[in-house]
């Protein structure tokens, strides 16, 4: 039962999130989404419902280097990741989406990482 009603709270707290903040082909939307074992980043363009760009730690050229890494570091690979390929897409500025997940443990690590990269939110 506990675990429906922290379902519930991160949908009702994602889609009061999503009425704020959307992404442009200027500026795309940074989503987060974390599983128990893997971290999934996208950058969307909310305007054409499109993705620019995708990165997990499931990617192929990821899953190599992360066999043995612990949870943060896996969060701080996918981050500089993400931050080097937006970069090569010229991408600079994007809008920061939590996905309803506290801005704590690993999606903060993510951020940070993606922020020393280069990204600017």
């Amino acid at each position: 039962m506990i675990k429906k009603n922290k379902q519930a709270s991160r949908t009702r707290i994602k889609k009061a999130v999503r009425k704020k903040i959307h992404g442009t082909p200027e500026r795309p939307r940074l989503s987060v989404y974390r599983s128990l074992n893997n971290i999934y980043v996208q950058l969307i363009d909310d305007l054409s419902g499109t993705t620019i760009l995708q990165i997990s730690t499931l990617s192929p050229d990821m899953r190599e280097s992360l066999k043995s890494a612990s949870a943060m570091e896996k969060s701080v690979s996918v981050g500089k990741e993400v931050a080097k390929r937006a970069l090569e897409k010229d991408i600079k500025n994007v809008v920061f989406d939590r996905n309803g997940y506290r801005y704590h443990g690993r999606v903060k690590a993510l951020a940070e990482a993606a922020r020393k990269g280069g990204l600017q939110f």
